[in-house]
This record gives structure tokens, sequence and C-alpha cells, in this order.
């Protein structure tokens, strides 16, 4: 079921149309799904405080109105270990066209894969899953199921896929947790389900997938057309 904070998240991003990764992320996590820590700040000084408390390396994220594929605004820094590197990607990223923020997160490692949804007109919420990141559009390696899913159908969109030994776990690699992977897929589904009167589409790309975690790195929701505040 829709949380009330995360039905508030959608009617504020209409105006706009798609909802700031920010906010999705805060939807998700409303909703009960695994993101990674991070702060939405413009001050260095936050950001620095909050990196030197990081395990490990972090991402800085241009948060932009006017931009919604960050990637080819090269609006996402991964990797940043130093405040000196901090520094210098901030002021590089604020002045992106209407960068209002920074969004700076624990870097995660692991095995990255996509699960979207959409709206179809005629089957209505489907559910897409593969192997993410980045290069999602060149293996095209996805399988493709109606909602709401059973776990079995997880299972056997996993099956479906070329790459599907990365996912099990080959030549001493451990393979992902498929029972948090099936929970996440599943709910995810009725998620759709619940906004399919106001989203268009919804892409987690990528998540991060562990021995013992899937976590969503990335979060984009397009609001559909009909539902928009003119």
């Amino acid at each position: 079921m829709l949380k009330k904070n995360s039905k508030k998240i959608i009617e504020n991003s209409k105006p706009l149309g798609w909802v700031l990764e920010p906010d999705a992320k805060t939807l998700m996590k409303l909703q009960g799904f695994d993101i990674p820590e991070f702060i939405l700040t413009d001050s260095f000084e936050r950001a620095d405080k909050f990196l030197k408390k990081s395990p490990g390396p972090v991402v800085v994220k241009a948060v932009s109105r006017k931009i919604l594929h960050k990637t080819e605004h090269n609006a996402v820094v991964t990797g940043i270990l130093s405040s000196d590197h901090l520094k210098m990607e901030m002021t590089r990223l604020q002045k992106l066209d209407g960068c209002e923020n920074i969004l700076v997160e624990h870097m995660m490692n692991g095995l990255e894969i996509i699960i979207g949804a959409k709206n179809d007109f005629q089957f209505g919420p489907v559910i897409l899953f593969g192997i993410g990141g980045t290069s999602v559009e060149i293996y095209n390696d996805t399988a493709v199921r109606m909602a709401p899913l059973k776990p079995s159908d997880v299972f056997s969109m996993v099956e479906s896929l070329t790459a599907k030994q990365i996912i099990s776990g080959y030549r001493g690699k451990e393979g992902v947790n498929m029972e948090v992977l099936t929970s996440l897929m599943v709910n995810f589904s009725y998620l759709i389900m619940d906004l399919e009167n106001d989203t268009e589409s919804i892409d987690l790309n990528p998540v991060i997938c562990t021995n013992d975690r899937c976590i969503i790195a990335d979060a984009r929701i397009l609001l559909h057309r009909d539902t928009l505040v003119s």
C-alpha cells in the first residue's frame, strides 16, 4: 500500500512531470526498499563531513529540474575519496544548468542490475529486469513480465537471461541473494500497481546486488502525462 508521504511526493512532483532523485529515493525508502545513505546539500563543509564519516568512497550528483538524464550531462561523479576531489567536483556540478543541490551518497559495490516498470496501454503495468548500469542498452539482456510478480516469476526472469550465471555466481564469485532480490522485485511490482494511475515509468538503475543486499543506487520516476498539473 502506498504510504501517505509517498503520495505527497508524487503530488508535489506533478508540476515538473517527473520525480527528482532525492525524492524518488525517499519514496523508495518509505516503501521499505534499501537505498544508500545520502545527504542533500549545497554546502561543501557538510558534504565533506559526510565523506569523512563514510566507510568508503562517495558518489556526488547534481540535482536539477532541468537535468533528467544525469549521465548525458556529466552530472554524476563516482569514487570520491578526498576532500580536494569532492570540492573540485561540487564546484563544477553547481555550475550545471539549474543545479539546486548536490546529492552525496555512499558508493556501493556489487552486481549492477536494472529493475524497471512501465504502464503499457494494452497490458497494464509490466516489469523489466536485466543486467544494469550504463551498458544496459548495449547488451539488451532483459526479461519482461506482467505485474504483479510471484516469486516463481522472478526466478523465471533470471533464468531467461543470457548472463544468468553472473547473477547465480561463477568462477568463485558469490552470486546475488535471490531471497532479497525476489522480495524487492515482488514488492516493486505491487508498488507500480499502486502508482499505475500516476506514473508512466519507473527505472531503478542501477540496483547494486550482493550476497546480502539489493540497494537502489538510482531511481527515476516519470509521471503519467494525463496526471500532470498545467
